[in-house]
Parts: structure tokens; sequence; C-alpha cells
């Protein structure tokens, strides 16, 4: 053991460090210990506005395994947080927000900028303390980042009053040997019973249909070689979630692809909702099943027998009674291969030329499906399909691909391929829109070795396009493809669908954003031709320094999702 001297502020920034916090998103508040931190190494990500930096910091959690750390101040920088702390509670990802507090005298008398942050917060984190007292700052701090990263993970929130971390008295505090680093996810790995693995593993020998559907929880588990092992080994075709895109290489004989709500008209899985509609034994995998993975809960048979792998036990059964395997996804998986072993798995050999096929089969008709837009050289508007499937070919196979919400995600789930080590980033949990370019950034900090690439609506880019400062400011080098269609194309395909008609916010004016890149001394560049889309995804991709692709695209330019398949049939 040793001891050390700091004051309250130098303890927040060393037991921060000592949980391997290299990053603080935020704006110099709490000013003390942001300066603190500064002064052993940990960098302040200096964000525009604090919704942007919340964004960041789980774009990442989602790239590292780390968890991240964001900062505001007390009252309106504090309510900002709320939409991305909202995020990373219902996708399940760790953040700890500090926040300024005021001081603890100053309590119940209106001062500056005073506000309720424990009702703030109480829908969006799953624990909010007050460090009132400087005796306990290690110790909350600690189990800050225990309780985010323990269990389901999800973002916590320390209040830090003022009078706390202004005081410069210095304290003697004790650092023990080998202290514990508590800023890695998942925190704990645990897996089901044996006789609850083996009655899984029996189910799935002897499908005759089995399907296995992963969700995020594969992704932050890390366990994709896991699944993969068990796809190959045992003959099983997988499907994915959007969030679980990624967890397999979608080059695979097995690997049908993403499935649910959009397995619409130009659908890259749209031809194998029959092989999901006909599964007798389905194993999920850190999946919700929310609405919009299971189209509304139509897509999955009501007759099959379902498995559920979760770290969150109530997400089991939630809506499909199932086998429950209550444990961490990589963990459990590596032990459901283990018992898988030790079955007659002799049918799922058998079975695997026959499931090859109809996957081959689907994915030609795709191809067939789709000609009439990708081959299309004609000098119009781009569709972003035809400008995906260039941007697919030139991605590196460890390039992290990121989208907005909305109709952002759904051409990235369909449209750019996942194989090898290629990392996808989706905000699904809320699917707010303006999250593209700083998740895109948060992951860009995360891994900065690899290249990044975002595809955003117009819409959502709207909310957000100030952070191309701080891509600038801080050399955060991303390149981000704008869909300028000028229309909020979700909203409007929706409301045309269930009112047959719609409102005035659908149409924007036109704007030019490679003007708004250039005023941040970005480059920006602006891609109207068919026929440059290859030359300038290669000038993007080959520039040091974020890059901002202004796609002027077709306005009519519908996504594969169900309950638009009329619009398209219409046209």
């Amino acid at each position: 053991m040793s001891t050390k001297v700091l004051n309250n502020a130098q303890r927040m920034a060393n037991v921060l460090k000592k949980n391997g916090v290299e990053y603080l998103f935020g704006q110099s508040n709490p000013p003390a210990i942001t300066l603190a931190c500064d002064d052993i190494g940990i960098k302040q990500i200096g964000y525009r506005q604090e919704n942007a930096g919340s964004y960041m910091a789980q774009g990442y959690a989602m790239a590292t395994g780390k968890i991240p750390v964001v900062t505001a101040q007390n009252g309106p920088a504090a309510t900002l947080l709320v939409p991305g702390l909202a995020e990373s509670k219902k996708s399940s990802y760790p953040v700890v927000a500090i926040v300024e507090e005021v001081d603890q005298s100053h309590e119940e008398k209106n001062a500056f900028q005073e506000f309720d942050h424990f009702a703030l917060f109480s829908g969006v984190s799953k624990w909010t303390k007050k460090i009132s007292i400087h005796e306990k700052i290690e110790e909350y701090v600690d189990r800050a980042f225990t309780v985010a990263a323990s269990g389901r993970p999800g973002p916590v929130v320390l209040l830090c009053p003022k009078d706390i971390f202004n005081d410069t008295k210095k304290h003697t505090i004790t650092v023990k040997d080998n202290q514990c680093n508590l800023g890695e996810f998942p925190l704990d790995r645990f897996a089901p019973t044996d006789t609850l693995l083996a009655e899984a593993s029996k189910l799935l020998a002897n499908a005759e249909r089995p399907l296995i559907y992963a969700g995020g929880g594969v992704v932050s588990s890390g366990g994709h070689d896991a699944l993969r092992n068990i796809q190959e080994n045992f003959n099983i075709p997988v499907a994915t979630t959007t969030m679980g895109k990624g967890s397999i290489d979608e080059n695979h004989n097995l690997s049908i692809g993403p499935i649910g709500y959009y397995m619409g008209i130009r659908g890259v899985t749209r031809y194998l909702k029959n092989y999901v509609e006909n599964s007798d034994v389905i194993l999920l995998i850190g999946n919700r099943t929310n609405q919009n993975g299971t189209d509304s809960w139509s897509l999955l048979p009501e007759n099959a027998k379902y498995i559920h792998i979760d770290i969150d036990p109530t997400e089991i059964g939630r809506n499909y009674d199932s086998l429950r395997l209550v444990g961490d996804a990589k963990t459990t998986l590596e032990k459901l291969h283990e018992t898988l072993e030790s079955e007659d798995i002799s049918k799922r050999a058998e079975t695997r030329e026959e499931f090859e096929n109809e996957i081959s089969e689907a994915r030609k008709l795709h191809e067939k499906a789709i000609s009439d837009v990708l081959d299309n050289q004609n000098n119009e508007q781009i569709k972003v399909e035809r400008f995906l499937r260039e941007v697919n070919q030139q991605l590196a196979d460890d390039h992290i691909i990121v989208a907005d919400a909305s109709i952002s995600s759904v051409w990235n789930a369909n449209y750019i391929k996942a194989e090898k080590n290629r990392k996808f980033i989706f905000p699904r949990g809320l699917a707010g829109l303006g999250w593209g370019l700083p998740l895109a950034m948060g992951a860009k900090v995360g891994l900065s070795n690899r290249k990044v690439f975002c595809l955003v609506g117009d819409g959502g880019f709207g909310h957000v396009w100030s952070e191309l400062e701080t891509c600038k400011r801080l050399g955060i080098d991303v390149v981000v493809a704008v869909i300028n269609n000028s229309v909020l194309g979700y909203q409007k395909y929706a409301e045309t669908v269930g009112y047959n008609r719609y409102t005035n916010v659908c149409d924007f004016s036109f704007v030019d954003h490679t003007k708004v890149a250039e005023a941040c001394d970005v480059k920006g560049i602006k891609l109207d031709d068919v026929n440059e889309i290859s030359n300038v995804l290669n000038e993007a991709f080959n520039h040091e320094g974020s890059v901002l692709i202004d796609l002027i695209s077709d306005s009519v330019n519908i996504p594969p999702v169900t309950i638009m398949d009329g619009l398209i049939e219409a046209k």
C-alpha cells in the first residue's frame, strides 16, 4: 500500500484514472474535476452541446467495451444529457455521467440553475447518487462503474456539489496495490446451469428448421466468435437484429442476415421470410424481441419453441415463452457449444445443404429484385442503394460503420454487408434522430486506428452539424455521408401510408451541406452524379481529416419497410 495527498477534485481524477478512464466527453464542467483530470492525462473531448456529448460517449462504449464518462453543468446542461442516457439505457450500454451540483448550502434557495437532478434522471439512470461528503468520493465512483457494468449495462449519474469539489483542502488517501479496474464491461460473466444448457442443446439438435436470432447482446458481450462457431460447427442458420449486425459474417452460407420490419420490397432478407416464419426452434440471444425486430410481433412463428439467452432475466419471456438461459451471451454460447458437442448432431449435418440452398436462392432473388436500381448508370438523382453498393466495395475489412436512426439505419442494415471484422453501430434503443455523427465521433476517439463511415439523413444531421467543428478542432476524422433529399423521409412515408397525406414539416428547403462543412474547415464534397460515386468515395476515404459527402439523392427513395410496400408498388 501507499498514500497520496490530494484535494477532492484530484481524488476524483485519480479514481477515474484507476478505472481506466482516458477521456471526459465534456464542456469544462465541473471545472475543478476537468482540470484535475487534465493534469494527469485524462483528455477532454469538448463537444458543442451536451446531448451530442452523451451520444459520443455511447459510441465510445460501443466501439471499445470501455465505460465512458460524460460531464455536464447543473441545470439546462444536465437536462440535455437525458436523451443520450435514455438511449444508452434502452440499448444496454454503460455510461458514467458526472454532473455538477449547486453548493449544498445553496440548496432549496433557487440558486442559479438549481434543478432536481434526482427527478430528472430517475427514468434514464440505473443509479443516481450525490457525493455529499468527501469521504465517499472513491467509494461512490467505484460503485458507479460497478453498477454501470453489472448485469444489464446502463448509465449511472454522479452528482458533484460545487462546495465539495472546489474545496482545495488536501487529504491523505490510501492507495492499495493492484487496485481493481472496473472500467470495462461486461464486468461479470456467468452462464446458466448445465441442465438448462443440455435441454437447449437437445432442442437445437433435433429441430427440423432451427434458427438463431442474434441481438445486440451478442455484440456488447463480444460473443462474435462463439456465435460463429456454433453456426459453422452445428449447421444452424443465423439471423440478426439491427443491433446484432456484425455478430456474424453475412457471406457465410448459413447467414440469413438482418430481419424484422425491413423485409419489404428490395429488402436484403425479403425472400427468407418463409424460412423465419416456418422455423420450429428459435434461439434468441441478447434480443429484446421488440416491435421493429419482430415486424410488430408478426414475423416470428407462434408455434415455435423458443430458447432465450439474456443477461437480463426480465427480457426472457417478455413476448415469447422461452426456455430461460439467464447469462452473459458470450459465456453462455461457449458453454452451449460444449453441450452441443455431446448431442447427436447428425440431423444438423444432413439439413445443412438444404438450408444453404434456400439461403442462396433467396440471395439471388434479392439481387434480381434490386438490379434495376444498382445497375442504373443514368445521370439522375442517386438512389441510396446504388451509393451504398459502392460504399460496401470500398470499405475496409475492419471499417466501423455507423448510422443515424430511422431510414439511415434501414439502409445500412440492408445494403452494407457485415463481413470479416467490420463493426456496426446503430442507435436502436430509442432510435432518435441526431445520433449518427456523434456516435461515429465517439467510436473514432475510442479506436483511432480504424476508419469510420457514417450515414445520416439531412433531418437527423440538422440536429448536430455543429459537431463538425469538434471534428476539426480535435482531429476526429470520420467520413459522413448526408442523404440530402430535403425530406424527413420516414415521417413522410409513414404519414402517407397511415393518413394518405403528410404534415408540412416533412419537406425541407434545400441546404448545401458542403458549405456547412467548409465553414468548419472540413472538406465537403457534393455528389450529384451517379457516375462519380466511386471517385468521390475514393477521395473521401483517402483524405486526411474529416469529410462530408453531400449526397444529392432521389427525393422519392422508399426504404424496404414492410408497411411501405404499397408506396413502392404504386410508383
